[in-house]
């Protein structure tokens, strides 16, 4: 099962008109060159081509962040992938999954330090996956997926449907006892 990681989404929908408009003002521009010069390539006709290829690879890297930001729940554990890098979380460093609003993920950073992408997403609820891990597992974690992705000891992804991806993550962590399960899930004593 895999899920897309919704930051990539919403980058998608924020910054798709940027590279639309670059290749049409390339475009443009560029005839419009050499419409005035009579046909003579001068080199402001070979910048306003550059727009095009500008425009293309920046709309190209848009797709690909959009298409490799996902979850993915896997036999070897949680793969989460990001633009550049990808990590797979062992399901015996996860403690617990919750689903919760991501409003909580951004709660100890103030409101304006929070990235325009997130703010329209902080209504929405998320999947939180708390770690045990050390704190170098926790830094090396970080500095892989982003703070966006991970606070403290708790990875928090926003995915269209968080519920499912809960419940996959915790049908496969192994089971533990002496943890609080509350009472319906709790093991009834041997008498």
């Amino acid at each position: 099962m895999h899920q897309p990681i919704l930051y990539g989404e919403e980058m998608w929908k924020r910054q798709r008109p940027f590279p639309i408009f670059f290749i049409i003002v390339g475009i443009v521009m560029s005839g419009v060159t050499l419409f005035t010069t009579w046909g003579k390539a001068v080199s402001n006709s070979w910048l306003f081509l550059a727009y095009v290829g500008s425009g293309l690879l920046y709309g190209g890297i848009l797709l690909y962040y959009r298409w490799r930001a996902r979850a993915e729940v896997t036999d070897a554990g949680l793969r989460i992938r990001n633009l550049l890098s990808s990590v797979v979380l062992d399901y015996d460093a996860i403690r617990s999954v919750k689903v919760q609003p991501l409003a909580r993920h951004f709660e100890d950073s103030r409101k304006r330090l929070v990235r325009s992408v997130n703010r329209n997403l902080i209504p929405n609820p998320a999947v939180f996956i708390r770690l045990r891990a050390d704190d170098a597992q926790l830094a090396s974690l970080r500095k892989k997926l982003g703070p966006q992705l991970v606070a403290g000891d708790t990875v928090a992804l926003p995915v269209p449907d968080p519920n499912a991806l809960s419940w996959e993550i915790t049908s496969r962590l192994p089971e533990r006892l002496g943890v609080n399960q509350g009472g319906q899930r709790r093991r009834k004593r041997a008498r």
